[in-house]
């Protein structure tokens, strides 16, 4: 997701770091992780299958779909989920060598961080610009393992590729013209968060990934692994746990793309479990504005219509509230533009 200055984030001990050494203990997980009434006390439904098809049904009902025979080379998956994994095997010393600098969420390192008081995600991350290419900041980009580079630009190159193509589908099953979409999205900005999410003996006691929406318009997310932990929450209220394909990009539609909308596509909050003996990584690539564009209702979707169910607001500000909204503890993002 684009992102303004914020102020920075605090730093927080290495979540890989600490599940290597207190995984192995008889001791408590630290208290700053420790969340079992949010992680148990709401009903989990197993075995939720995605849609594969109908798009536009997809994302009005679902904000989540599967898309598989998507085009991106099997060559180009394999590679960049090698390198990934190699990256998180390097010592710690090593992949600090990208580490977050104290205002910026770029790097290695977690974000959103606000407060010592703050409960924490067992996660680490390594967050990352990739369009347009004047926007990379190769400080940030891990030298090793060697290709790891080179993967990552392929994949971003079929990823932005595929949104295209996707961005285009849906702005017809909006009823606008099929470019209509890709004009809000000038540079096509490209933004790709691997999340590295540690084995927890106490699994029922933390979350990997609090409970969210993506203020993006579109992420696509590649499961690294095998092992699963993304959940999310229905019209039923209940937790569903995603089952995905080998090979299948999960997508779901951000906030953005709800307002662009005007509601008739939902973003959908998700959340991430931790495994007790497995490691999870996943690829999240998000899809954002152009900085200077307008976020709101299309005024083709407007017009004939009960009105504009959201606020205008430049997309620039619309990121400030994003971030602010998580300073504040789960308040909500998009209630504060709905009309």
């Amino acid at each position: 997701m684009a992102h303004p200055k914020t102020g920075g984030f605090l730093p927080v001990p290495n979540v890989q770091a600490l599940a290597q050494t207190w995984n192995s203990s008889g001791e408590l997980v630290p208290d700053r992780y420790v969340r079992t009434e949010e992680a148990v006390a709401e009903e989990v439904v197993a075995g939720c299958a995605l849609p594969l098809a109908n798009l536009g049904s997809a994302c009005q009902h679902w904000g989540y779909f599967q898309l598989v025979n998507h085009g991106v080379p099997e060559e180009v998956i394999r590679d960049v989920r090698r390198d990934i994994a190699e990256f998180f095997k390097l010592l710690l010393e090593a992949k600090k060598a990208c580490a977050q600098l104290p205002d910026d969420i770029q790097g290695y390192g977690q974000g959103f961080v606000f407060s010592e008081a703050q409960k924490l995600d067992w996660a680490d991350m390594i967050y990352l610009k990739l369009r347009p290419m004047e926007s990379r900041s190769m400080r940030f980009w891990p030298a090793q393992p060697p290709s790891f580079r080179n993967s990552v630009d392929w994949f971003s190159t079929e990823v932005a590729k595929v949104t295209s193509s996707l961005l285009r589908l849906m702005a017809v099953d909006m009823g606008v013209e099929p470019e209509r979409l890709l004009e809000k999205f000038g540079g096509q900005p490209q933004t790709m968060k691997v999340t590295y999410y540690p084995q927890c003996r106490q699994a029922g006691d933390v979350l990997s990934l609090s409970p969210h929406t993506d203020a993006c318009a579109v992420t696509l997310l590649l499961h690294v692994n095998d092992v699963q932990g993304l959940q999310i929450r229905r019209d039923d209220g209940k937790w569903h746990a995603v089952e995905p394909l080998e090979g299948a990009f999960i997508v779901n539609v951000g906030d953005t793309l709800e307002m662009l909308s005007n509601g008739k596509y939902k973003s959908v909050e998700h959340r991430v479990t931790v495994h007790p003996d497995k490691e999870r990584i996943s690829a999240a690539m998000f899809h954002q504005l152009f900085p200077n564009a307008t976020v709101g209702p299309l005024p083709e979707l407007v017009k004939g219509s009960s009105g504009a169910r959201y606020r205008s607001v430049d997309y620039t500000d619309f990121m400030k509230h994003f971030f602010s909204a998580k300073h504040d503890n789960g308040a909500s993002h998009l209630d504060h533009y709905r009309i």
